[in-house]
């Protein structure tokens, strides 16, 4: 089953639900505030995607952090970030089973799932 990943009142997320539904493509939604994330899922992900493209720096979350926080960021403290503060997490992220995409693009879930 492909899972979909992010915040329910999201605008993209919104718009990748709308396009999934409307492409008749069955999938489960995971909301990082409702349902969490784990550090081993979180892991996982920056293994594949690279932590640094997993962190939404344009978001009010992250503007909001202490600048100590911001600073020095690695993987370890960036997976600590993002689990205490789920919304920090770029979305949304959609999980095939055999690929994981960030972000939404109409045509590159067409190419994929089409």
């Amino acid at each position: 089953m492909i899972k979909l990943y992010g915040i329910k009142n999201c605008d993209t997320i919104k718009n990748a639900r709308d396009w999934l539904k409307n492409s008749h493509i069955k999938y489960q939604f995971h909301d990082y505030r409702v349902d969490g994330i784990t550090d081993i899922q979180l892991q996982l992900w920056c293994n594949e995607l690279g932590w640094e493209q997993l962190i939404n720096r344009r978001g009010l979350t992250w503007r909001k952090l202490p600048n100590e926080d911001k600073s020095d960021l690695n993987e370890k403290k960036a997976i600590s970030l993002m689990q205490t503060n789920p919304a920090m997490i770029k979305r949304p992220i959609l999980d095939t089973g055999e690929l994981r995409i960030l972000g939404f693009n109409p045509s590159e879930y067409e190419k994929i799932l089409g």
